[in-house]
């Protein structure tokens, strides 16, 4: 229960950091459009930061086991996410946006800084074989449901800076390749502000939104069950049964991590997506901001019911 406990206390900080985001647009000292340059310095300069200080560590057996671990966790539940994506666009007739936020999950944003919160700076390195097979997939997947269209672009795939930067780690971690200490001094002190600023990015989203529309819309409560409450109970379930849980730390907690990434709130791509190609992104947002302020009590919820299960 410890750690169902230090998550609520750290989803709390990050939920007054959305709550302090979204005062600053309804005081009308910022605009919602405002996020845009904190969005850029968050894909750009943190996540890649985060990634690449993740990756300097010394080699061990344990901790390549404990990677390819994370890389199959990731392909089992996208693969599971994906199956129950398209069961629930048919039994709750979802529409795209509503298919792709019970899908994807902000695993990146919010994952992050939770583990490093809870377990340490060493354990974020087994969050990128998740997040890599996720940003993959945002660009073929999630692109081609939200565009309903069109091919995706491999050069876009592969250079993207998220990918790129966890690439980069993972021949430094390889090669066993250390940078200068005022480097990786930088890179940790750049990546150490990533909960901070998506919190903020998240909270000047959501105070641009009408909050009527919001509490008086039944879609949406659906969609954030759906992906705050029955997809983490399935997957309990799969986790269950799949015996990927070992008795040794590593392995025990890199399967908490992966699990954890399925369970957090709607991926802020899809908001991306939808403003990129025309769908409504008001109501991408809305979603967004519904789930994120509702985690608060259902991620903590959640992990407890899995240790006690597991």
């Amino acid at each position: 229960m410890e750690t169902a406990y230090l998550l609520a206390s750290k989803i709390a900080e990050l939920t007054l950091i959305v709550l302090m985001g979204a005062t600053l647009v309804k005081c009308k000292l910022l605009q919602s459009e405002n996020s845009y340059p904190l969005s850029i310095i968050a894909l750009y300069l943190i996540s890649p930061s985060v990634m690449i200080h993740a990756f300097q560590i010394d080699y061990t057996p344990e901790i390549a086991q404990g990677l390819w671990l994370s890389l199959k966790l990731a392909v089992m539940f996208h693969i599971l996410l994906i199956i129950l994506g398209k069961l629930f666009k048919k039994l709750f007739k979802l529409d795209a946006l509503e298919q792709a936020a019970t899908v994807y999950s902000n695993s990146g944003n919010l994952i992050i800084p939770l583990v490093t919160a809870i377990f340490g700076q060493q354990w974020v390195i087994y969050t990128s074989g998740f997040i890599i097979v996720q940003t993959f997939l945002f660009w073929t997947h999630l692109r081609l449901l939200i565009s309903g269209s069109g091919k995706s672009s491999w050069k876009t795939i592969l250079t993207n800076i998220n990918i790129l930067s966890m690439l980069f780690g993972i021949l430094l971690f390889a090669l066993q390749i250390k940078l200068p200490r005022i480097v990786d001094g930088t890179l940790s002190t750049v990546g150490s502000m990533i909960g901070p600023v998506a919190m903020l990015i998240a909270g000047m989203l959501i105070g641009s939104l009408p909050l009527k529309s919001i509490l008086l819309s039944v879609r949406i409560y659906l969609v954030a069950f759906l992906r705050l409450i029955l997809v983490p109970l399935i997957l309990l379930g799969v986790v269950k049964l799949s015996g990927f849980v070992q008795q040794d730390t590593i392995s025990h907690t890199v399967v908490l991590i992966s699990f954890l990434a399925t369970i957090s709130p709607a991926a802020a791509t899809v908001t991306q997506m939808a403003l990129v190609y025309g769908q409504n992104a008001q109501k991408a947002s809305a979603i967004y901001g519904v789930t994120t302020l509702l985690c608060i009590l259902t991620m903590p919820l959640v992990i407890a019911l899995y240790q006690w299960i597991i």
